[in-house]
């Protein structure tokens, strides 16, 4: 069954094995992700290695995301590894406090005073735990417990509607920047960026690390900042996607803000042209129990709904008890949602003008399979920009991308309705076509009689060159 929505896992010791690991991609992971918060360059490189063999096995391209870790604002260690808040009792943060106790304890962010005044309230923990600030004393910010609980090593701070001053990227992102670059990461996702300018820097780091190699990767902005929102529009145009990051965003906008910003920030990326995944606690209670809640399939299926281009999963597939199950649960909930999905084409082109011969080429042919009810719609593409625009639209016709390039068709993979495919650069056109609408079949999309659109560039071989589409049936001769 054709699935859409695609699925982006994380790797970690519960998935690293190369026999699980070829389990995943075979239950239908398309990008893999490194969770740079964890494990060391070796590490990664390690890693690395085996997924881009485990697709080998498997016969399909598919990504590597490189998720940095950015400035996650930490309380420190304590004597005992943990202490006990009670609710109306003080407590300090102290920026020169080495191990904490039931009184104080330290800050791996050293200018948070510098950020905070008497008013402020801070949430620890993922918001589990809540300190009302009453005032900053030089290094020390006085608080009072408003919602106790155990607090232990190293756990995230936040600052209720946002404001901290650190910046998105940290020394050790710069390095694993370069980390990503030498193993072949695909996408680099940027954690807590504010604005278009945090993307830029980024992306010049990356282009930097990446040209030793050829690479030049795609870069994913997470969503986890309250004053990214405002800013939403130019973060979007300095990225190739998002992520709609909802566990640090909803501790800092509240949990009853994010469903409603969710649906924003989906509808606002596809209006780009850019991608975008949902990610955060998708299906959580799957780290334990082989099924999930029936709230979480209601999460993944109304994503899919909204339109995202992916469902993420964290810890379910790092650290879980079910890694290839999960993945096989949230394919089987995608393709339902799927069914389900109205196209809106016609209206999405309404008032819409195209100023580019491909992407007019793009939009034709999408328009063009639906009315005319064709089964796919074959896209022989250098650079995957014509697979990417046709992607922003729905209309249940599946899209086949053809390409010479491994990195066009290693990122394609992230691109909601594409399937990637390698064809052979010397190939010419028809020879090409031909073969296109051979793997059509092979996969059972289309049988003889059928009707397939199609789209090339002539000459073949130069990036945004689509400027050919041609309807064919399945057994003419092209």
């Amino acid at each position: 069954m054709h699935r859409a929505t695609k699925i982006v896992a994380t790797i970690g010791p519960a998935s690293t094995s190369p026999d699980i690991l070829l389990q995943m991609l075979q239950a239908g992971l398309d990008v893999v992700r490194f969770n740079f918060s964890h494990g060391t360059a070796d590490d990664h490189r390690q890693r690395a290695e085996i997924v881009r063999d485990a697709a080998r096995q498997i016969g399909r391209e598919v990504a590597i995301m490189a998720d940095l870790q950015g400035p996650k604002i930490r309380v420190g260690k304590f004597e005992n590894n943990k202490t006990m808040l009670v609710a109306g009792n003080p407590f300090i943060l102290d920026a020169n406090c080495t191990l904490g106790n039931n009184e104080r304890c330290g800050l791996d962010y050293k200018d948070l005073p510098r950020d905070l005044r008497a008013g402020d309230v801070l949430l620890l923990n993922d918001g589990l735990i809540v300190l009302d600030v009453t005032r900053v004393i030089g290094e020390e910010i006085h608080t009072v417990v408003k919602v106790g609980g155990e607090l232990s090593n190293n756990k995230g701070i936040n600052r209720q509607g946002g404001g901290l001053t650190a910046p998105a990227l940290t020394e050790k992102d710069m390095e694993d920047i370069k980390t990503a670059m030498s193993l072949g990461a695909d996408f680099v996702a940027v954690s807590f960026p504010k604005n278009a300018t945090d993307m830029e820097m980024a992306r010049q780091l990356a282009n930097i690390a990446g040209a030793p190699y050829g690479i030049k990767p795609k870069m994913i902005a997470k969503i986890e900042r309250a004053e990214a929102i405002p800013a939403l529009q130019g973060i979007l145009d300095a990225s190739d996607g998002i992520m709609v990051a909802r566990g640090d965003l909803a501790v800092e906008v509240g949990n009853a803000a994010v469903p409603a910003l969710q649906k924003r920030m989906i509808r606002m990326a596809r209006e780009s042209n850019k991608l975008v995944i949902t990610a955060t606690q998708m299906m959580e209670s799957m780290i334990h129990a082989p099924v999930p809640t029936r709230a979480e399939v209601s999460d993944v299926a109304n994503a899919v709904l909204d339109g995202t281009d992916a469902v993420m999963l964290s810890a379910e597939t790092a650290a879980g008890k079910y890694p290839v199950t999960t993945i096989e649960t949230m394919a089987a909930i995608c393709v339902e949602a799927e069914k389900s999905e109205e196209s809106q084409l016609d209206r999405d082109f309404l008032d819409r003008t195209f100023t580019r011969i491909d992407q007019s080429i793009a939009m034709g042919a999408l328009f063009t399979a639906y009315h005319l009810g064709a089964k796919a719609v074959v896209a022989l593409t250098e650079s995957g920009s014509t697979a990417l625009w046709m992607s922003r639209h729905w209309s249940h016709v599946p899209i086949f991308a053809l390409t010479p390039r491994v990195s066009s068709e290693r990122t394609m993979a992230l691109y909601r309705n594409v399937t990637s495919l390698h064809v052979d650069t010397n190939m010419d056109r028809d020879a090409a076509l031909n073969q296109a609408l051979e793997v059509v079949v092979s996969k059972g999309y289309a049988a003889r009689g059928d009707m397939v659109v199609l789209t090339v560039g002539e000459p073949m071989g130069q990036a945004g060159g689509t400027n050919t589409l041609k309807i064919v049936r399945v057994g003419d001769h092209i």
